[in-house]
């Protein structure tokens, strides 16, 4: 049964924004995580962190870095990766796991990658965004999930997409 949403798209069209709006129509609690990018630095250098799905303050401090991309290069922070990220994936059957957004920086963080594919492999629902990358061995794994369906937003569909996927969600509930 596939029960899970994965939501693939280009960057900008929408996929956090999708899952919040998604997330509203839920009555369970919300775990996973949340990556967000944050503008250049001095070095040209955009700084990523992650935060749990649940706060709504997020933790700009080093400890959720998990990583800094410019666009052609990027420095991965595994560590991060290994340790908070495995620990945001633990999700109890009660409630919705947030997976935004898988990407490359996570590819090589072993215990993560093996947590996500444990995570896919349960019956917690899991809403997640997944980078529109096909050259990464992970995130096409993650893609071809049986458990899990991809879903491939773009700007122009992603009203099509959210009215198609309310109901989904709202069966989640308890």
């Amino acid at each position: 049964m596939n029960n899970h949403i994965l939501l693939c798209g280009p960057v900008g069209a929408g996929k956090s924004t999708l899952i919040r709006r998604l997330l509203a129509h839920s009555n369970r609690t919300v775990y996973g995580f949340f990556t967000r990018r944050l503008p250049a630095d001095e070095t040209g250098f955009h700084p990523i962190y992650i935060h749990p799905a649940g706060e709504t303050q997020p933790d700009w401090s080093p400890e959720h870095l998990v990583g800094t991309c410019d666009g052609k290069t990027h420095r991965a922070a595994l560590e991060v990766f290994n340790t908070l990220g495995v620990r945001y994936l633990d999700a109890p059957a009660d409630g919705i796991l947030v997976l935004d957004e898988l990407g490359f920086l996570e590819s090589d963080a072993q215990a993560f990658a093996e947590k996500v594919f444990t995570v896919l492999d349960g019956s917690t629902p899991v809403l997640a965004a997944v980078k529109a990358r096909f050259d990464v061995p992970f995130l096409n794994r993650v893609r071809s999930h049986p458990n899990a369906t991809v879903y491939s937003l773009t700007a122009d569909n992603r009203e099509e997409l959210y009215t198609r996927l309310k109901p989904l969600v709202e069966s989640w509930n308890l």
